[in-house]
C-alpha cells in the first residue's frame, strides 16, 4: 500500500524533517536513511514501525538543517594546504599571477562549514528522542493516508469478488447442461461409428455418466463460492488481512484452473478463462492490502 508523509522538529540549536512513504511489499521491510552519529535510532525507529505497520516497503530519510546561530565557519588545514600548493605550482609552470588570499579562499573546501556537537551523552539521548518522537508522528501521518487509500480499495475489491461471484454462477449454469450435451455428443459419435448397429441405452447411460463424474466441476463451484463468502468476510472484519489474501487468491486460481481443466463445452471454458482473469485482478490488488 503506497503512502507518504513528512513531519517537522526542532530541539535547541537543531531543526529536522522526517520524509516518509511506502510501497507495496509482501512484508514489512524499512530502509532509513540518517545522517552520520545518528544510528542510535536505528532500533527505536524499527520499533515504531512494526508497532504501526504489518505490511509494506517503507523508507524513512531524515534531513537536518542546523539554526544559522548555530553554524560556524572554519578552515579545512588539508584543503588549504593543497590549495596552496598547487596555486604555486601553477604559478611556476604558467608563469601567471600569484593567487590571492581572498581567490585561496574561496575554492571549495578550504572553508568548511561545522555544526554545533552534541556536548554529551545525555543531551544526545535528548536530541535521539526527540527525533524518534517526530519520526512516530510521520509514522502516524503515513498510517493515516494509507487508510485512506485502504478505504478506496475496499470498494474495487467488494467489486471485483462481485464479478468473480457472477462469472462462478454463470459457469454453474453452464456446467448444469453437461450432462444434457455430453449424452447428444456421445451419442453422435457412436453412432457414426457403428453406422446403424445398435447399442443398448444402458451402455450408452453407463458411458455418459462415466463423462459426467469426470467433467463433474459442482466441487470446485462450491469452493469458489466458499471463498467469495469468506473474502467479504475478511474484507469487512478491518483486520490486516493483505497475506490472507494473497493466501485467497490462490485458492481461487487453482479452483479455476481445474474448473477449466474438466470443461467439455467451450462456453463454459470461456467463462472459467473470464474468471482466471478476474481472480487475476484480484491478485494484483490484493498485494496493496495491508
Amino acid at each position: 500500500m503506497t503512502g507518504f508523509a513528512e513531519n517537522h522538529g526542532a530541539q535547541s540549536t537543531l531543526r529536522w524533517r522526517w520524509e516518509v512513504k511506502s510501497v507495496n511489499g509482501k512484508g514489512l521491510d524499512l530502509r532509513l536513511r540518517t545522517p552520520p552519529g545518528f544510528d542510535g535510532i536505528e532500533l527505536p525507529a524499527r520499533t515504531l514501525a512494526a508497532e504501526r505497520f504489518k505490511r509494506g516497503s517503507l523508507q524513512a530519510t531524515l534531513t537536518l538543517e542546523p539554526q544559522e546561530n548555530a553554524r560556524g565557519l572554519r578552515v579545512d588545514p588539508a584543503a588549504l594546504a593543497a590549495a596552496i600548493r598547487i596555486a604555486k605550482e601553477i604559478e611556476r609552470d604558467a608563469n601567471l599571477k600569484p593567487a590571492t588570499a581572498d581567490g585561496i579562499l574561496a575554492l571549495k573546501g578550504v572553508i568548511v562549514q561545522e555544526e554545533a556537537a552534541v556536548a554529551d551523552s545525555e543531551e544526545r539521548a535528548a536530541r535521539d528522542a526527540a527525533i524518534l518522537d517526530s519520526l512516530a508522528s510521520a509514522f502516524d501521518a503515513l498510517r493515516k493516508a494509507r487508510k485512506i487509500e485502504g478505504t478506496k480499495l475496499t470498494v474495487v475489491l467488494k467489486d471485483q469478488i462481485s464479478e468473480i461471484e457472477k462469472l462462478t454462477q454463470e459457469a454453474g449454469r453452464l456446467a448444469a447442461t453437461q450432462p444434457a450435451a455430453l449424452r447428444e455428443r456421445l451419442t453422435q459419435q457412436i453412432a457414426d461409428v457403428i453406422k446403424g448397429t445398435s447399442v443398448s441405452e444402458e451402455r450408452l447411460a453407463q458411458e455418459i455418466a462415466l463423462l459426467a463424474a469426470k467433467a463433474d466441476v459442482r466441487e470446485e463451484l462450491d469452493r469458489l463460492a466458499a471463498h467469495v463468502e469468506e473474502a467479504r468476510r475478511m474484507i469487512d472484519s478491518g483486520d490486516a488481512i493483505g497475506r490472507k489474501l494473497d493466501f485467497l487468491a490462490q485458492e481461487f486460481n487453482r479452483e479455476a484452473n481445474t474448473l477449466c481443466s474438466k470443461s467439455s463445452d467451450i462456453a463454459l471454458t470461456r467463462t472459467g478463462l473470464a474468471l482466471k482473469a478476474a481472480i487475476d485482478q484480484f491478485r494484483e490488488q490484493a498485494q496493496n492490502v495491508e
